[in-house]
């Protein structure tokens, strides 16, 4: 009985460190580019020059992003320049309290795309 009690707990910690190793936030995840700028809009109430800003800024994210997950080389690099570079633009397009409500929006975003910046 006792042999059986700790091979179940064995295999309960396997199981659960092999599911939290999958669990970890990498720099490979890939990027679909799939913001979605109307609702984005809608969520930070901008302007219709501001929309037509975020459009183009998010586009050229987009590009950016999709070239650094796809990159062999210096793939951090790349993501934390087209991640930085894209609150960059934002902050001069967005007001304070706009900045701050995308800036979160970004970070869950990137979070639950498994991709980490650093």
């Amino acid at each position: 009985m006792k042999r059986f009690g700790l091979t179940l707990v064995a295999a309960v910690c396997l199981s659960a460190s092999t599911f939290a190793a999958g669990n970890q936030p990498t720099t490979t995840a890939s990027w679909e580019g799939n913001i979605n700028v109307s609702k984005l809009s809608k969520y930070l109430k901008l302007s219709a020059n501001q929309q037509k800003e975020v459009t183009n800024i998010c586009e050229y994210f987009n590009e950016q992003m999709s070239r650094a997950t796809n990159s062999k080389k210096n793939q951090e690099k790349l993501l934390r320049n087209a991640v930085y570079g894209n609150l960059k633009l934002m902050k001069r397009t967005l007001d304070e309290k706009q900045y701050s409500d995308y800036a979160k929006v970004l970070n869950v975003t990137l979070q639950n795309k498994g991709i980490e910046v650093k």
